[in-house]
């Protein structure tokens, strides 16, 4: 796609960003579960004049020493649907996660809905299903998901107009979904003590990531920013996940007004080479990539995670 191409979709964005803000009536209602274990942020989103709603990034629990999951975490978000009468009707992933596994399939068999994520979430089916060797009914077209999103695409959820940008650089697939005057953003960035995703997981980049990062700063001021994370820096103690654009382009450590192309990027690849690879990470894809299900059942009816040596 053109820069051309890409400032119309933004500039499209952007417009209905400013409708919602003039119009409360066009603004969600956002329900946030925070998972400790994985620092994971997953979002209920809901129009409260139709009570349609969709489930932006959910968690599933996974003990890894006991290979066992569990669904507290998915269960604390269901009770939460069904006690305030929504009608699920997306199932939403910003990404292919690498640091837990999504309770998509389990939500939805609970509450219906379609299980989405961006197109270019093929190339990470490519990638890893290359990696774990995956069998020949892993598919790698996104067959695995129920609707794939282009950059652009739009959507509802009730009354709200719903916009997805491409935002790459943390991973090929990253999107970020524009509802209302609000963005779930992923991994792209965190909080501005925080700062921005790491851009060394296969098939990210670091230049990519800053272009995504501009792209979501140039939306308006008082747009509000929703985190798929949060950590704590040494200077806070209190988990948070929502900020502005505004507050992000004064004073995200990572990104503010002013940092150039190039310095990010010899910051980021500097900080990248310093980090250890998430405690989740090789269960996490094989499931993520394959929107939340687990490999296929061997002979004996068990479903296997594959643990690669000497590979990453």
């Amino acid at each position: 796609m053109t820069d051309y191409s890409q400032d119309i979709l933004l500039a499209a964005a952007a417009a209905r960003i400013e409708r919602a803000l003039a119009d409360s009536a066009l603004r969600p209602e956002i329900k946030a579960f925070f998972d400790e274990d994985t620092n994971t942020v997953t979002y209920v989103v809901f129009d409260p004049a139709t009570r349609e709603a969709a489930i932006v990034d959910s968690v599933l629990d996974f003990e890894q020493a006991a290979g066992r999951t569990s669904f507290a975490s998915a269960d604390e978000v269901l009770a939460y649907v069904n006690s305030e009468n929504l009608k699920v009707k997306w199932l939403l992933e910003t990404h292919a996660h690498a640091d837990h596994l999504s309770a998509a399939p389990y939500l939805q068999e609970k509450l219906g809905g379609r299980i989405a994520i961006g197109e270019h979430i093929v190339t990470v089916q490519q990638t890893f299903g290359k990696l774990f060797n995956a069998g020949s009914e892993f598919q790698r077209d996104g067959s695995d998901f129920d609707r794939l999103f282009a950059d652009g695409d739009t959507f509802t959820i009730g009354n709200l107009e719903v916009s997805v940008l491409h935002v790459p650089g943390h991973t090929p697939a990253c999107i970020a979904y524009v509802i209302g005057d609000a963005v779930f953003v992923g991994d792209t960035m965190f909080m501005p003590d925080y700062g921005t995703a790491r851009a060394d997981f296969p098939g990210g980049d670091a230049r990519q990531l800053f272009r995504s990062l501009r792209r979501i700063l140039a939306l308006p001021p008082a747009t509000r920013l929703f985190m798929c994370h949060d950590y704590l820096p040494a200077d806070r103690s209190d988990y948070v996940w929502e900020t502005t654009v505004g507050a992000e382009r004064e004073s995200n450590i990572h990104a503010h007004d002013g940092i150039t192309e190039d310095e990010f990027v010899a910051m980021r690849e500097a900080r990248d080479a310093t980090l250890s690879m998430p405690r989740l990470i090789l269960p996490s894809v094989q499931v993520n990539m394959r929107a939340g299900h687990m490999p296929p059942p061997e002979e004996n009816g068990v479903s296997y995670l594959k643990l690669p040596v000497n590979v990453i």
